[in-house]
């Protein structure tokens, strides 16, 4: 399917990537179907994405652009339909599926997408880890399965990691691309591997980190100054850990442990006891920093 064709794409899954996903298809003009489990989940979906809505007129407002760029809130909101029946995806163009880095949770996602949609629909895995290839596998369609690793906030960064499967076909790639670049994003195609680029670094640097603040080397805030002074980061490892949640950090470092079997991929003991007390940044209010 080309991209020209795309006007419905399927989210699944409208946690804190999810729901960012579904904002800037719903800005970019396409209608949303955005699943999850729980009405409750729904509902934290709809207010994360006005909540992005008020945060960019606020932003508008202060760069004196309010006047030039409009965002109609309500015409956005419109074009998300928010539902717990996976069965009102069978009639999307494309999916992009966020669910938790959790296999056993993804691979019946996919077997229920496969047998409910259209056999042209493109499934986009938005993972941090989880091999593409193997996401296919489950499918009748794995020609039309390619990873889509979007980065938090979707709507500040403009860059995409694509991920092309053993199967992915050079057309499903160009459709991604082309779907990408609709929304206004740039993407970077990688061959398949556990973790791909950014999370292979990433997650090492920030098991890392957390080492450090374990082993007193330094507290999270003079790591992350660091980074933050020495390198030119916007962000240090830490804060980055927060901003994604601890619990999806600690489920890709155990990934990246399985998938190779190199100790190097061990979980910090500190990472492991912050989710287990569930203090998993940003969206529990504490994790490695307090934000309540």
């Amino acid at each position: 399917m080309s991209n020209s064709e795309v006007r419905t794409v399927g989210v699944i899954g409208t946690g804190v990537m999810g729901s960012e996903v579904a904002l800037v298809l719903a800005q970019s003009g396409m209608d949303v179907v955005a699943v999850d489990t729980t009405a409750e989940a729904l509902d934290r979906a709809r207010h994360a994405i006005e909540q992005g809505l008020r945060f960019q007129r606020m932003q508008l407002m202060r760069s004196g652009k309010a006047a030039t760029v409009v965002l109609d809130r309500a015409a956005i909101l419109d074009r998300i339909t928010f539902t717990t029946d996976l069965a009102d995806v069978a009639g999307v163009d494309f999916v992009i599926e966020n669910v938790t880095e959790d296999w056993s949770i993804k691979r019946p996602v996919f077997e229920a997408l496969d047998s409910l949609c259209k056999p042209d629909v493109i499934f986009a895995v938005n993972t941090s880890v989880i091999p593409i290839t193997r996401v296919g596998g489950v499918t009748g369609r794995p020609d039309r399965v390619i990873g889509a690793h979007f980065m938090n906030p979707v709507s500040l960064k403009p860059m995409v990691e694509v991920i092309k499967g053993y199967h992915t076909s050079d057309e499903t790639v160009q459709a991604m691309l082309g779907l990408l670049a609709a929304i206004g994003k740039e993407g970077v195609v990688v061959a398949d591997s556990p973790g791909f680029v950014s999370n292979r670094v990433l997650m090492l640097t920030i098991n890392e980190a957390a080492f450090l603040v374990q082993e007193r080397v330094a507290d999270a805030t003079e790591v992350d100054r660091i980074f933050k002074g020495c390198f030119g980061h916007t962000m240090g490892p830490l804060e980055t850990a927060d901003l994604i949640g601890l619990d999806t950090i600690l489920l890709s470092i155990e990934g990246l442990h399985d998938s190779f079997g190199d100790s190097k991929y061990r979980p910090c003991p500190l990472l492991t006891q912050l989710v287990d007390a569930g203090l998993h940044g940003r969206k529990s209010g504490r994790g490695f920093y307090d934000y309540r």
